[in-house]
């Protein structure tokens, strides 16, 4: 078990003596890292799994799932094919386990961890920056450019808030100074050219504490599913209960593109977000990576 003991102001670690019993109880052998800086779940996840270990659970919120996913890939393939990825939602939020209908509390999916059912899912990959200084990163559930990432950026600076709670105060103050960029898009031969205040680039279905924001996202199909915000941002709002419940799609301010490689600029510097990380900012490609993981379900 990978796990960020300050994730959810604390709720991690208050639970994680009651996830070690259950795991004791369902006769699982474990270990348990716990996390002291960023980037340290990425680092305890690939030495894992080249120490001969072959099941990892991320304890946390997607932002621990983030790190651990980046520490099972190398150069775009899985370190080890057949490693399982464990997921115990106890941070400040966990949108990715809503795509597999997997459960929302720590109690409960720490139970569900014994067993040998597990689901292929696809792997998204981002690359940004220019030249020598350009990044890769993992994602397993939405990436963002524009409004979302900004959001995200000023969300993080929110501390002793509650997810969702924190992700809709973000979005609250920085919905009035944000501008919409002039946006050029490709994904797979589609074209998008024309002002956004946001673009959607998703693997899963959920996001923000709960938005219902790709519903047609199927996270095993081999594509990404592009969701491009062209009309005013307060529409941003207004689309929120449809949001939530998803059903705000089709919708003639949103532009639906599909593929598995998504290449997105922008005549200003948008914010990227994936997995509720902030990355960096646009010029972007986002691709899909054909060697899927095995999540536990």
């Amino acid at each position: 078990m990978i796990a960020n003991p300050k994730s959810g102001r604390g709720k991690v670690a208050a639970r994680l003596p009651e996830i070690e019993r259950i795991l004791r109880s369902e006769g699982l052998d474990y270990r348990t890292v716990q996390t002291t800086q960023p980037g340290h779940a990425t680092e305890v996840a690939r030495a894992a799994l080249k120490a001969g270990e072959r099941y990892l659970v991320a304890v946390g919120g997607d932002g621990t799932v983030h790190e651990v996913v980046n520490g099972m890939l190398e150069g775009d393939q899985p370190i080890v094919a057949d490693a399982v990825l464990g997921v115990v939602p106890a941070g400040s939020g966990c949108d990715f386990v809503k795509s597999f209908g997997l459960p929302g509390d720590a109690i409960r999916a720490a139970r569900h961890l014994s067993g040998g059912d597990v689901r292929r899912t696809d792997v998204g990959k981002v690359t940004f920056g220019a030249g020598p200084a350009q990044v890769t990163r993992y994602f397993l559930n939405i990436a963002e450019v524009g409004l979302g990432g900004s959001v995200v950026a000023r969300a993080s600076r929110l501390t002793g808030w509650p997810g969702p709670a924190r992700y809709f105060t973000g979005f609250w103050l920085t919905l009035p100074g944000f501008r919409p960029a002039t946006v050029r898009l490709e994904a797979d031969g589609q074209e998008f050219y024309g002002r956004a205040h946001n673009v959607v680039v998703a693997n899963g279905r959920y996001y923000g504490g709960g938005m219902h924001i790709s519903p047609r996202s199927v996270p095993e199909d081999g594509v990404l599913d592009v969701l491009v915000m062209v009309g005013p941002k307060s529409e941003a709002f207004t689309l929120l209960p449809k949001v939530y419940r998803g059903t705000h799609l089709p919708h003639r301010h949103i532009v639906e593109l599909r593929g598995g490689r998504v290449r997105v600029e922008a005549d200003a510097p948008l914010a990227i977000e994936a997995d509720g990380e902030i990355l960096g900012t646009a010029p972007a490609t986002f691709e899909v990576i054909r060697t899927p993981i095995l999540v536990k379900v």
